[in-house]
């Protein structure tokens, strides 16, 4: 479906690692956009599941994987859309060492990232690959267990395109179990004195409550990667995402380095479903965070805040020892451990 006015280029990138079925449904939502002018980019990062795999057998046409859901968003998934739909597979190397190109042929684009490398690191190969694009004018991140309303995309774009500042813009997301209750409205608050952002701006609001969206606007430390759309300049001035982290804290990271040079929104009436917390868990939602996620979160927290506010890393160590504490009161040893160990300088996770 695209028969918007917008005429701007965009390139949606997806990042997936073992989780075919979700991109899957999140790609049958993407190709019911308005927007007139897309190339989505799905960057995998060498899944286990050959993801890849089952990803071109749905654009072949040739995948049984039913969609159709027993709830209010099935509508945005079902039926199928057309296949086939023609794609273009490329290593790393390829889609960063490609010469410019003026324009595609396909409107699907599968890059083999050919190891895990993390959030930041898989979609940091499709942002290079689409700065090479001559066409783009913006790129979409957006999580692969999400699926987006039709118009989601083009409200984005009129929205970022009406505001006076130059801006980076995110979406209202609300839970792709729960369809009428906002998890967050654009991004987050950060607190740099305890290093904790979690709880989302607006988390448990309902979709059609009456919301000073403008208020909330002024809230925003970070944009959610789970929707987040860039302008080509950002990108180019500020420059990627910072690789070191892996997982988390590469959307605050992002902003701080922007430094107020681009205003941070959201467009209240784009609205994207997000499965949080599914692949990896989250304190937040009902998968309960891994040890994996707790260590990619304590141990960012504390390499952010000595990167960027070195005046906060006392308070932000005596925070951590008091999550510490109410794991252990929870009777959640191994984690209550875990973040001990990061305190005391555990840098990777085996």
């Amino acid at each position: 479906m695209k028969d918007s006015m917008n005429n701007d280029k965009v390139y949606i990138i997806i990042l997936n690692w073992n989780s075919w079925q979700d991109t899957i449904e999140c790609l049958e939502s993407i190709y019911r956009q308005q927007a007139s002018n897309y190339t989505v980019i799905v960057c995998d990062n060498a899944s286990a599941d050959q993801s890849l795999e089952q990803i071109k057998t749905w654009a072949d046409g040739k995948n049984p994987l039913s969609l159709a859901n027993d709830n209010s968003l099935a509508k945005l998934t079902s039926p199928p859309i057309l296949k086939p739909l023609p794609y273009t597979l490329l290593s790393r190397n390829q889609a960063e060492n490609t010469p410019p190109l003026s324009a595609h042929t396909t409107d699907l684009i599968l890059i083999q990232t050919g190891k895990n490398l993390g959030f930041a690191g898989g979609n940091n190969v499709g942002l290079r690959y689409a700065l090479k694009c001559q066409d783009m004018d913006y790129v979409w991140l957006l999580n692969n267990d999400t699926v987006v309303e039709p118009d989601c995309l083009d409200k984005m774009l009129d929205y970022t395109k009406n505001q006076a500042e130059k801006n980076i813009c995110g979406s209202t997301i609300a839970y792709y179990n729960d369809p009428a209750v906002i998890q967050a409205l654009g991004g987050c608050h950060y607190n740099k004195w305890t290093g904790l952002a979690s709880t989302s701006l607006g988390r448990g609001l309902k979709i059609n409550d009456k919301i000073a969206h403008r208020e909330y606007e002024k809230q925003l430390s970070y944009i959610s990667g789970a929707s987040w759309l860039l302008p080509k300049d950002f990108l180019i001035d500020i420059g990627l995402m910072e690789e070191s982290y892996f997982l988390y804290c590469e959307e605050i990271d992002w902003c701080v380095r922007n430094n107020n040079k681009y205003k941070l929104c959201y467009a209240p009436d784009a609205i994207v479903y997000h499965k949080e917390g599914k692949s990896i868990g989250s304190p937040n939602d009902k998968y309960p965070s891994s040890l994996l996620s707790d260590f990619y979160i304590f141990r960012n927290k504390l390499r952010f805040t000595r990167r960027y506010f070195p005046q906060a890393i006392i308070s932000s160590y005596a925070t951590s020892l008091f999550q510490a504490f109410n794991r252990a009161r929870r009777g959640q040893w191994d984690k209550a451990l875990l973040i001990i160990k990061v305190i005391l300088g555990k840098h990777s996770y085996d």
